[in-house]
C-alpha cells in the first residue's frame, strides 16, 4: 500500500464508516444525527473529514434535498459490506447458525473407534448444518495434532490414550472394554488360553503412528513386563477384522469395534486373559477454540453421538 494511501487508511475508523453510509443513506445531516443518536455539529463535523479524505463533497444540495454524489452513491454498498463484516467479525464467534453456516469442520480421528461412530458423526453434522464441508483427517503423531490443534488447521482430535496429553482441553467420550477377536477356526475358541497361550499366538495390530511409537496394548503389556508375538502390522485398521476372519491371527481391541465386524463376518469375541484396563476415549481440543460457538456446536454433536452409541 503506498505511503499516502496507508496514511489516509490510519484516519478511517469504523465510526466514520457508520456515519458514511448514514448520511448517504438519509441525504441529511439532522436525520443522519438522530438515526446515530449523535449531535448535528458532530455528524457535520464527520461529513467534512470525510469530504477531506475522499476528495469529494459526496453529498450535494438538489433544490429542497441533498444527493449523493457519483463518488458518494458508489460508497453506499461498500460502507455497508464493512458494516455487516464488522457485525460478524464478533457475533461468529457468540452465535453459530448450523442452518446457514459454510464453515468447514476438520476432524481428526482413530479409527479404532466404533466404525459407526464417524459416519453416524458426519450423517448428523450433515443434517443439522448442510452447507458446512466436513474433513474426516487420519490421527497422527501427537505432537503432529497437537500442532495442527493450536495453528487451527484441525477443530477436534477423537481418540484414546493410556495418559491423555496435557495442555489441551479434553472431553471424556466413553470407555470400552478390551476383547480379543478370532477367526472360529482359531484352537483357542475350543480351548481357551492362559497368559503365555495368549502371548505365543500370531497377533495383528495396527501400524504405529510414528517410528518408536508402541500402541495402546503394547505399551500397557510393556509396564506388565509382557510382550506379545506382532507377526503382522496394518496401516488399515478396518481391514484387520477381514484379515482376522481368513487366518489364525489374534486381534485385541475394543468391544464396540469388534462387535460391529462380527454382524457380517465369521469371527468370535474371546475374553482377554490379560487384564488390561478399559480403552478411554476423549474429544480433545486447543483453548484458541475453547469459546468460539462453531466449535462449541461440533463438540456436542460428537458428545452426542457418542452418548447415543454407548446407549445403544
Amino acid at each position: 500500500m503506498p505511503m499516502r494511501d496507508q496514511t489516509l487508511f490510519d484516519k478511517i475508523d469504523l465510526h466514520l464508516i457508520r456515519v458514511l453510509h448514514t448520511v448517504l443513506t438519509e441525504r441529511s445531516v439532522s436525520r443522519a444525527a438522530l438515526r446515530l443518536g449523535m449531535h448535528q455539529p458532530a455528524v457535520s463535523a464527520a461529513l467534512r473529514r470525510l469530504r477531506e479524505l475522499a476528495g469529494d463533497p459526496l453529498l450535494v444540495r438538489s433544490g429542497a434535498q441533498m444527493q449523493p454524489t457519483e463518488v458518494g452513491q458508489r460508497m453506499v454498498l461498500p460502507a455497508a459490506d464493512i458494516l455487516r463484516a464488522a457485525e460478524g467479525l464478533f457475533s461468529d464467534a457468540r452465535h453459530f447458525d448450523p442452518r446457514t453456516s459454510t464453515r468447514t469442520f476438520r476432524i481428526a480421528a482413530s479409527d479404532y473407534l466404533d466404525p459407526q461412530f464417524l459416519p453416524r458423526l458426519v450423517a448428523a453434522i450433515k443434517l443439522e448444518a448442510p452447507n458446512c464441508p466436513v474433513d474426516i483427517l487420519p490421527l497422527s503423531a501427537e505432537a503432529h495434532y497437537e500442532g495442527q490443534l493450536a495453528q487451527g488447521e484441525v477443530d477436534v482430535v477423537i481418540g484414546n490414550w493410556p495418559q491423555p496429553p496435557q495442555g489441551l482441553h479434553m472431553a471424556r467420550l466413553f470407555e470400552d472394554e478390551v476383547v480379543c477377536l478370532v477367526s472360529p477356526k482359531h484352537p483357542a475358541v475350543r480351548r481357551g488360553w492362559d497368559v503365555p497361550q495368549w502371548l505365543e499366538a500370531e497377533h495383528i495390530a495396527p501400524t504405529p503412528a510414528y517410528p518408536g511409537a508402541r500402541g495402546v496394548i503394547d505399551e500397557q503389556l510393556a509396564g506388565m513386563g509382557l510382550q506379545r508375538q506382532v507377526t503382522v502390522r496394518c496401516a488399515h485398521f478396518s481391514l484387520i477384522p477381514d484379515m482376522v476372519a481368513s487366518s489364525l491371527l489374534v486381534l485385541t481391541s475394543g468391544r464396540l469395534f469388534c462387535d460391529r465386524f462380527c454382524a457380517r463376518l465369521p469371527l468370535v469375541i474371546l475374553p482377554s486373559p490379560v487384564e488390561f484396563p478399559p480403552l478411554v476415549y476423549y474429544q480433545l481440543w486447543h483453548a484458541r477454540s475453547h469459546a468460539g460457538a462453531a466449535t462449541r456446536w461440533l463438540r456436542e454433536m460428537v458428545r452426542n453421538v457418542a452418548l447415543m452409541l454407548r446407549n445403544q
